[in-house]
């Protein structure tokens, strides 16, 4: 006998095959990512005869996972048929509010420790960024936050992250020295040509202002690259790693 389909609105649904019923009777993780989804969207596309939960698969189909989506723009999302403004503002809302709870900010007195500890701040808030974002933290003689800046948005280059726009606000704050943070979108941590040049750069400046560059960590989806750790911050400017 053919299998009947079924019904394509998710409220003429049986009511324990409902996304939304299904977590409040048995929790969120029995639910797959479409699935979460779709409660997301609350509704399908009537013009089509899709449910929600069609057009949760068709978003993770198109961008390829749950992360990937995350990073999406809003016009990339309405760019699926029956996904509008809405939809799209409600789906980046729910992933910021996921990037900042992941995010575990760092706290003004917080002492620095070790690259893996930046890491983990802040993998959350920039592994899945698509533009490359540079950040300095300023820290006291004793190594502790005094304060978090971002520099700059944007492929980085000697014109973006000049000595000039890092150590002026450093100085302001009187900062002993500073750790310098940035993402790579692609999610490859490995630190390119222009990152070694423009780190030896700002170490160098940094040496003739009296503020010591502990490290540069650069954060990506597949881990990070710690210039510290690698042995990389006495690096003189055109040397490059093998």
């Amino acid at each position: 006998m053919e299998e009947i389909a079924p019904p394509r609105r998710i409220k003429d649904w049986p009511e324990q095959d409902r996304p939304r019923e299904k977590l409040l009777a048995h929790g969120p993780d029995k639910l797959s990512d479409a699935e979460l989804v779709a409660i997301v969207l609350r509704t399908g596309d009537a013009a089509s005869q899709t449910s929600a939960l069609d057009q949760a698969r068709q978003l993770l189909a198109r961008f390829g996972g749950l992360r990937e989506l995350g990073a999406a723009t809003a016009a990339e999302v309405c760019a699926v048929k029956g996904v509008g403004p809405a939809k799209a503002a409600l789906i980046q809302a729910v992933f910021a509010i996921a990037s900042r709870l992941a995010a575990n900010p760092l706290r003004k007195g917080t002492p620095y420790s070790c690259a893996a500890s930046v890491f983990d701040h802040f993998r959350g808030r920039l592994a899945a960024i698509r533009k490359e974002i540079f950040l300095v933290l300023m820290l006291d003689s004793k190594n502790r936050l005094l304060k978090e800046l971002e520099i700059s948005v944007g492929s980085l280059t000697a014109s973006i992250v000049h000595p000039r726009e890092v150590f002026a606000p450093v100085l302001r704050e009187s900062a002993a020295s500073v750790i310098f943070i940035h993402n790579h979108p692609s999610g490859d941590p490995r630190p390119s040509r222009e990152d070694l040049e423009i780190t030896a750069r700002l170490r160098q400046a940094g040496e003739l202002l009296g503020i010591r560059v502990l490290d540069h960590v650069i954060v990506g989806s597949e881990g990070y690259t710690s210039f510290a750790d690698q042995g990389w911050m006495d690096l003189e400017r055109g040397d490059v790693p093998k």
